[in-house]
């Protein structure tokens, strides 16, 4: 099913509280994973609760499959939501966790336990059926915090944050089940994160969010690579912005470096956003933005480079490990295509 929202607005207290929501319009299309984006305080996690039906919205509509929800409580949503804290009863094996909702349902115990363990085969935990939640990894808690949304066979499922109290290495594990699970069960998820590259690793849509309004939304490609805007530029990634002008033919100028615009943008000063990795180090000469190594360090995989120039210290990736880079060393900089585009003045 499909959610939609129409001019949503939302304010905690009375009309003189400010919005935390302002007057949104958002789709989530059927089947699909659209990760809700942005710093603390956008606005996204309430976002997460109207769809939820745990907030009411202050004015605006909800529809969730063309009907509109928005006078409806959570129970008669069919949607279910996965929280950051898994709220696992600790006293209740799994397979009583998984089937609690279908207890409270009245659903017969045959086809709850049934249920539940289809659920527990689903997210890869048969057989895990009378451990409590204290003797689980996180990772393994998390997947029956999914199961138990999942066997309640919901229209929409939400998650909140669900892999922030997880390591690193297995964030990215689960990440790639969730999705995984996702497609295969061709689920309508809205998922909310403030990690950019977990966004970018599981989403069909990406929605940034800034003070309650939407910044940008698109495929992942669409927001990394062509941002709307300043504030989307810096969010997705580590994007610096310079100064820089377009001419007439298309062509950006920055500082000593010239380079086709990617997009038609009028002649005049732009801004432009560059990632760490579009930089590429050469030689020093004509062309090339140059300047001295300050600080480097390696990450295996990469060096991470500050260069300063004319244009002030710049933070670039370079995948050249191999090389002995040497502080107060002359380099010149250049750009490739990818990661450079144009925003807004």
């Amino acid at each position: 099913m499909s959610i939609e929202f129409r001019q949503i607005t939302k304010r905690y207290g009375d009309a003189k509280a400010p919005l935390v929501v302002r007057g949104i319009d958002l789709l989530v299309p059927k089947g699909t994973l659209t990760t809700i984006l942005g710093p603390s305080g956008c606005g996204k996690t309430t976002t997460l609760r109207l769809i939820a039906g745990l907030d009411a919205p202050s004015s605006g509509h909800i529809l969730i499959d063309g009907q509109d929800v928005t006078t409806l409580g959570a129970a008669e949503r069919n949607v279910s939501m996965v929280f950051q804290s898994y709220a696992l009863f600790p006293h209740m094996d799994v397979l009583a966790n998984v089937r609690y909702g279908l207890d409270v349902s009245g659903v017969s115990a045959d086809e709850a336990v049934r249920r539940a363990r289809n659920a527990l085969d689903s997210v890869g935990l048969v057989g895990y059926d009378q451990r409590l939640p204290s003797e689980l990894s996180g990772g393994q808690q998390q997947r029956v915090a999914v199961a138990r949304s999942l066997v309640l066979e919901p229209s929409v499922l939400l998650f909140d944050e669900p892999l922030s109290n997880l390591d690193a290495r297995l964030r990215r594990s689960m990440r790639e089940e969730i999705r995984a699970l996702q497609q295969r069960l061709r689920l309508t998820v809205a998922y909310v994160t403030h990690d950019q590259s977990e966004a970018l690793a599981v989403s069909d849509q990406i929605v940034v969010m800034d003070a309650g309004r939407i910044a940008q939304a698109g495929t992942p490609r669409q927001l990394y690579e062509s941002p709307g805007s300043a504030f989307v530029a810096g969010f997705m990634g580590e994007a610096m912005l310079f100064d820089a002008v377009t001419d007439a033919d298309g062509t950006v100028t920055l500082g000593p470096i010239r380079l086709p615009a990617r997009q038609a943008v009028a002649a005049g000063p732009v801004k432009l956003a560059v990632r760490p990795e579009a930089w590429q180090v050469v030689a020093a000469g004509p062309g090339t933005l140059q300047g001295a190594l300050v600080k480097h360090a390696y990450l295996g995989a990469l060096q991470e480079l500050t260069v300063a120039t004319p244009l002030g210290e710049i933070f670039v990736v370079s995948p050249d490990v191999a090389r002995d880079w040497r502080v107060g060393e002359s380099l010149g900089l250049k750009l490739a295509g990818p990661g450079v585009a144009v925003v807004a003045a």
